[in-house]
C-alpha cells in the first residue's frame, strides 16, 4: 500500500500508538487527518505536528461519525485511508456491584462498535478511490482474553472477527483491509492501574509502528511483531496455559484491593 501522498484519516491519534503514528506517517509523505475528543489533546497535537489536521470528534457517537464524514470528504476529498485505532481499556472486576449497566460495555461502544460504524460511513467514498485501504486496531489479547480487562476483551475479540470478514467481502474491490495486532505497548493506557505492568513486558510505540507501516507497504494483511505471531500460534497449542498466564495479573489486582 502506498503511503506517501496518501490522505489517510486517523482515529484516536492525540496519544500512544496513535500519535505515534501520526509522526511516521507523516514522515512518510502522508497527509493525515486526526480525530479525538479532548480538544486540548488534539491542538497539542496541532502543535508538535503543525502538518497534521485535527477533527474533534467522538467514535462512539454515531451523530459525530456523520459530522465528521461530511466535514473530511468535503475538506478532503482525495481521502483514500482509514485507521480505527480510538480505543479504552480498562481493568474491571465482574463481580463489583458498584459498575454501573448504562457504563458497562464503554469498551464495546468505542473499540467495536466505533470502528464498525466508522468503516460503515466511509467505505462508500473509500470505494470511490483509485486504490484505497482500512486498517483496524485489534490486540494480541484478541488471541488470550485478558481476565483483567474482559470487556476490553471482548471488543478486540470482536474487531479481529469483523476485519476478517470485512476483507473477504471487500476482496473484489480497491479496498484492502489491514489487521494492526499490537501486543502490549507502553501508552497511557495503563496509567490508571492499579498494578501496573511490568515494562520489560512492553512493546515501544515507535518500533510497533515501524513493523506496522512496513507490513502495510508490504501489502501484509496482519500488522504484527514476532510476538505476537508467538501468541497466535501458542492461543492454538496451549490456549488454557495461556489464559492462566494472563489470568496471574487479575490475581494480584484482587489481592491489592484487599
Amino acid at each position: 500500500m502506498e503511503l506517501k501522498n496518501s490522505t489517510i484519516l486517523l482515529t484516536g491519534g492525540t496519544s500512544g500508538i496513535g500519535l505515534e503514528l501520526v509522526k511516521q506517517l507523516l514522515a512518510q509523505g502522508a497527509t493525515v487527518l486526526v480525530t479525538g475528543r479532548d480538544l486540548d489533546a488534539l491542538q497539542e497535537t496541532k502543535r508538535r505536528f503543525p502538518a497534521v489536521h485535527p477533527f474533534q470528534s467522538d467514535v462512539s457517537s454515531p451523530a459525530a461519525i456523520e459530522q465528521l464524514y461530511q466535514e473530511v470528504t468535503r475538506q478532503f476529498p482525495s481521502l483514500n485511508i482509514l485507521i480505527n485505532n480510538a480505543g479504552q481499556m480498562r481493568l474491571l472486576d465482574l463481580q463489583d456491584r458498584s459498575l454501573a449497566l448504562a457504563d458497562l460495555t464503554r469498551e464495546i461502544a468505542t473499540n467495536l462498535s466505533g470502528t464498525i460504524q466508522m468503516v460503515h460511513q466511509f467505505l462508500p467514498h473509500l470505494l470511490q478511490q483509485p486504490a484505497a485501504a482500512i486498517v483496524n486496531v485489534s490486540s494480541a489479547i484478541a488471541f488470550m482474553a485478558y481476565s483483567s480487562a474482559p470487556i476490553y476483551s471482548a471488543s478486540k475479540a470482536g474487531v479481529r472477527a469483523y476485519t476478517q470478514a470485512l476483507r473477504l467481502q471487500l476482496e473484489d474491490t480497491r479496498v484492502r483491509v489491514f489487521e494492526l495486532i499490537p501486543p502490549g505497548v507502553k501508552t497511557n493506557l495503563q496509567k490508571d492501574w492499579a498494578v501496573q505492568p511490568n515494562p520489560s513486558m512492553l512493546m515501544e510505540a515507535d518500533k510497533l509502528v515501524a513493523v506496522a507501516l512496513n507490513g502495510l507497504l508490504n501489502d501484509k494483511s496482519e500488522l504484527r511483531p514476532p510476538l505476537v505471531g508467538v501468541l497466535k500460534l501458542a492461543s492454538r497449542l496451549m490456549p488454557h496455559l495461556l489464559l492462566q498466564f494472563g489470568h496471574r495479573e487479575f490475581k494480584k489486582i484482587k489481592a491489592s484491593a484487599n
